[in-house]
């Protein structure tokens, strides 16, 4: 079906288009990069996309006709379709140590053992929504629905740069040490952002991320 949109102008060459989910979100970034690809009419001039939870930044040149550019989106978002499967993407494989500091209390609190709750975050592929909070740091949705779990009350004053959590239907990765309110399952010695490589997020969106556990 298609998607619901609500366009707000963002200065003098952007759009943000509000949807009603992350899954439209995902879905009309989807329609939309094919047509950016294609480069046709308006569609030649967006040099850039930025998804979020609930909005899609489009972003166009200075010399952009900005209505036409309004008219093509919402065309488009009557062709995109929050339930048609994601095409295959990259995929990152993510080693981990499950030795977070919270792995009982996500336990105890999915009703699962600590055991399980590792199988459940390494069983199923999660899969880059859109980044966010820190350079490099990724939302990871479509993980197994039994890990859904809140954050802290009051987020920890710092978090280790490698941490791996969960927070509401998300999973993430803490690029560098921060502050941080997820809840940690473990930890991982990978480089998530690294302003030397091309390009220095290692988790862009529609990557697909495998978590994989490790020896502690």
């Amino acid at each position: 079906m298609p998607v619901d949109v609500r366009l707000l102008p963002m200065g003098e060459c952007a759009w943000l288009v509000e949807t009603d989910d992350l899954e439209s979100v995902l879905a009309l970034e989807s329609t939309l990069g094919g047509l950016v690809e294609d480069g046709d009419g308006p569609w030649g001039e967006v040099d850039d996309l930025v998804p979020a939870a609930r909005t899609l930044l489009v972003v166009a040149r200075a010399t952009t006709d900005l209505t036409a550019l309004a008219h093509a989106i919402r065309a488009a978002a009557t062709d995109a379709d929050a339930t048609t499967p994601r095409p295959a993407s990259r995929v990152v494989e993510v080693p981990v140590r499950y030795d977070g500091p919270d792995l009982d209390a996500v336990a105890a609190q999915t009703g699962l053992t600590a055991a399980e709750v590792v199988s459940a975050h390494t069983g199923t592929p999660w899969r880059v929504a859109f980044g966010g909070f820190a350079p490099g740091f990724a939302y990871l949705v479509g993980g197994d629905p039994r890990l859904v779990v809140p954050r802290h009350t009051e987020p920890r004053t710092r978090v280790p740069a490698g941490a791996v959590g969960l927070a509401g239907e998300f999973s993430g990765i803490y690029p560098r040490e921060s502050p941080g309110g997820w809840q940690l399952l473990g930890t991982t010695d990978l480089v998530l952002w690294d302003p030397d490589r091309d390009p220095p997020a290692l988790l862009t969106p529609g990557t697909t991320v495998r978590f994989v556990e490790v020896p502690r």
